[in-house]
């Protein structure tokens, strides 16, 4: 049996007309990077997957399948599958909403396909945070949970402890982008050829999105990083982050660098150009309006924390990543683009 430390556990939620295929697709999905990364290198990361679903009783979530029995450990990501039915009734996902509240409150990520942004809903995790959902669904999402920042034009947003996916198929994107995140992005790649899939777009490029160190075990930590996340590391100081935290500051240097490889200054510095990315691929706003809204009053300063963790300036970003690209006619110099780059 594998060393619980060298395995990521990755649980299936198996909520009422949760579509099989898609739970035995994302099933096979992982066992496949699995076999492929330990082929690459015996000493790799394993992943061991798990399905969790209501006992008989109907009060309490347990694994009903596992491809590692007997490992000491728990899921580091939950992912709720999609349903081609009517979205789950709100009694019906309070059972797992708690439950998940619960891992995500131990550092799981969670992420949702399709209709599974339902049941993830009910966590109350997404409120005030953007999510996606199948079209088909958007108006019944909006309409059960006003709070949450719906787009349903995205196929996956990507909110680093919480990734949801819109479409039916979009099973494969959420996979694969896991499977980057934990496994690398080559497995990631010999995954999606051996399937004949494509990959995301995003998690296939030399420049990674941050994915923050979440499964610490430091409650305090994780408070603070799941606070910094929902309102996106905007004005904050170090102070407000010890307070948060319940710690005093120079015990919260401490425990947060330990916990996440990072300073907070420089956490905070990661979230906020994850959050520029996002706008400079998928909005026509300027550089000095995105600098403002992550956070930035001076847009030099921006782009000279931008370029030293991505590698390239704002502009030439967009220009490679961008939707003026496709919009625009490919490398096409006109004035907007330019005036996009100032």
């Amino acid at each position: 049996m594998t060393a619980a430390r060298d395995l990521i556990e990755i649980g299936l939620v198996l909520y009422p007309g949760v579509q099989e295929a898609a739970v035995l697709g994302l099933t096979d999905l992982f066992m496949l990077a699995n076999r492929l990364a330990v082929e690459r290198s015996p000493e790799a990361a394993r992943l061991r997957v798990s399905h969790w679903q209501l006992e008989d009783a109907g009060h309490t979530v347990v694994r009903t399948f596992d491809s590692d029995p007997g490992a000491d450990n728990e899921p580091a990501m939950v992912i709720l599958p999609p349903t081609l039915g009517d979205p789950i009734a709100r009694e019906a996902a309070a059972p797992y909403a708690g439950w998940l509240r619960d891992r995500h409150a131990a550092g799981a990520t969670l992420g949702s396909v399709c209709a599974g942004a339902f049941v993830l809903a009910e966590t109350g995790l997404l409120s005030g945070r953007a999510a996606t959902t199948h079209w088909a669904y958007r108006d019944a999402l909006a309409l059960r949970f006003p709070d949450i920042l719906l787009d349903a034009d995205r196929l996956v947003i990507d909110d680093g402890d919480i990734i949801t996916a819109g479409g039916y198929m979009a099973w494969t994107d959420l996979g694969l982008k896991l499977v980057d995140r934990v496994l690398g992005p080559t497995v990631m790649m010999d995954t999606a050829r051996f399937m004949l899939v494509d990959p995301p777009g995003r998690e296939q490029r030399f420049y990674s999105p941050f994915a923050p160190r979440l499964t610490h075990g430091d409650e305090a930590i994780l408070k603070v990083q799941h606070w910094l996340q929902a309102n996106g590391a905007r004005d904050v100081t170090l102070g407000a982050m010890a307070d948060h935290a319940g710690l005093e500051e120079r015990t919260f240097l401490r425990r947060f660098r330990s916990a996440t490889g990072l300073k907070p200054t420089e956490y905070c510095q990661h979230l906020r150009v994850g959050k520029a990315r996002e706008m400079l691929e998928t909005t026509m706003r300027s550089i000095d309006q995105i600098a403002w809204e992550v956070g930035y009053d001076d847009p030099g300063s921006f782009r000279k924390v931008f370029a030293r963790i991505t590698g390239l300036v704002p502009g030439d970003y967009r220009r490679r990543f961008g939707v003026e690209r496709a919009a625009l006619g490919g490398d096409d110099r006109s004035e907007t683009v330019a005036r996009l780059e100032q």
